[in-house]
């Protein structure tokens, strides 16, 4: 038998794709425009069974590229055994492991390994990589946005992030600058713009529900005589009585501390239906001094844009303490760090709230409800005895960050200042509005972090 591998011309229509292990690899019209006119340039390898069937075993986004695109033949390579696929695979690896690749080689690398149909744990395993890892890198190349980056230069967590954001310009110029200029902040960035995102499409789902059945959702409501909208709370009817909600012909969309989106029943154009004021005194201050200037305009912006940048470095800070803890080694000094903060801030000890903490260390409680007296760190403590290192600081930074709350920059305390320290020391970077809670503290002279 001729053992050497053989380059055929074959339609794509007549192989056969076993495996499509990339199934979320959509085929794109790029690569199929591509691919109708240049051709398949990468011979596909393929086996040829003893019933004259030809099996694709790498290159089967190309063959059905192909076929999309109307090509009547294809090069293909065709070896003596799916063994063979094997042997490059080996191939494949040698080169991961020998060579300093860039993070684009390596997802280069997984990407063809995947084609052949490798799954994302047994490349982990061959290459000693993480599957979280390879899994990265094939989500990144299984995308446009995601393949140019790391044809760019990017990192796969960076190409990953830009895939997320495609179809947001804004967003993506965006991350690109900052990861030119800021990669630091890639993270604290990446999550202001989900949160961005989120609540943004939180807020249009519940205006397009309520003006669905009929509801008027007006932008703006206030409480005083300058305001065309006012809170139906806030005006008495034309005969006197106060206004209730049955008087209100419009909503007014708010956000609660912790993002919960709710209504409130506001009377647009109230002054042309008959409303007055309901507190003759209420707002006066206000009227006396006019509408607010332009420095009090821009303090309450910036109170709520602070707010809201809080509210995203809390899940990057978490996200960080997770990850801290899922390493082989606890982070170096925890112990002064654990008993400094019981010592010195009780609070952390005697406050923690158990779902984050459990979050933080990694534990599987095999529950998800939330009743009451629930705590998963204790359930977690009561059946995982290993490493009960990582509970205990799990609980610590847990305590902490039940203290910090979104406008926690406006009155820094010293057991904030304590906390972040520590968590820089052990390689975390502080946002620019937890960094106002840092630079706040001369009593941090007085109290060096532990």
């Amino acid at each position: 038998m001729n053992t050497t591998p053989t380059l055929e011309m074959l339609d794509p229509a007549t192989l056969t794709v076993d495996i499509n292990v990339r199934k979320d690899a959509a085929l794109t019209p790029d690569f199929i425009a591509s691919i109708k006119e240049h051709g398949v340039m990468e011979p596909v390898i393929a086996h040829r069974k003893d019933d004259d069937t030809v099996h694709v075993l790498m290159g089967q986004r190309r063959t059905r590229a192909a076929v999309e695109a109307g090509r009547t033949s294809i090069p293909v390579m065709i070896v003596e055994s799916p063994e063979e696929a094997e042997r490059i695979v080996t191939q494949v690896v040698e080169n991961i492991q020998r060579a300093e690749l860039t993070e684009a080689d390596e997802a280069d690398a997984y990407h063809q390994l995947s084609l052949i149909g490798v799954s994302a744990a047994m490349i982990a395993k061959k290459t000693g990589r993480t599957k979280t890892t390879v899994e990265s890198a094939l989500k990144a190349k299984s995308t446009d946005t995601g393949s140019a980056a790391l044809g760019k230069g990017y990192t796969i967590e960076a190409a990953l992030i830009l895939a997320e954001f495609a179809t947001d310009g804004d967003a993506v110029e965006e991350l690109e600058s900052v990861i030119a200029d800021e990669p630091d902040m890639l993270a604290h960035v990446t999550q202001q713009l989900r949160d961005r995102r989120d609540r943004a499409a939180a807020l249009a789902a519940l205006t397009a529900e309520l003006e669905a059945a009929g509801t008027t959702v007006v932008d703006r409501a206030g409480y005083d005589g300058d305001s065309e909208n006012v809170r139906a709370s806030s005006l008495n009817r034309a005969d006197g009585e106060p206004a209730t909600e049955e008087d209100a012909n419009a909503v007014h969309i708010v956000s609660s501390y912790n993002g919960h989106l709710s209504t409130v029943p506001v009377v647009a154009g109230w002054k042309e239906l008959g409303f007055t004021l309901r507190y003759s005194g209420y707002g006066a201050s206000a009227a006396n001094k006019g509408p607010m200037t332009e420095e009090q305009k821009a303090e309450r912006k910036t109170l709520i844009e602070n707010n809201k940048l809080m509210q995203s470095a809390t899940v990057v800070r978490r996200d960080f303490v997770k990850a801290l803890l899922a390493e082989k080694q606890p982070p170096k000094g925890w112990q002064h760090f654990t008993v400094h903060a019981i010592t010195h801030h009780p609070e952390t000890a005697s406050g923690y709230e158990g779902a984050v903490a459990a979050e933080m260390a990694g534990a599987k409680t095999g529950e998800t409800s939330d009743r009451w007296g629930w705590n998963p760190l204790r359930d977690h403590v009561a059946t995982s005895p290993a490493r009960p290192e990582v509970s205990l600081i799990a609980l610590v930074c847990a305590g902490y960050e039940k203290t910090i709350v979104k406008d926690s920059w406006r009155s820094p305390s010293i057991r904030h200042i304590d906390y972040l320290n520590r968590l820089i020391a052990w390689g975390y970077t502080a946002s620019p509005v937890e960094q106002i809670i840092l630079d706040s503290a001369a009593p941090a002279q007085e109290h060096p972090a532990a």
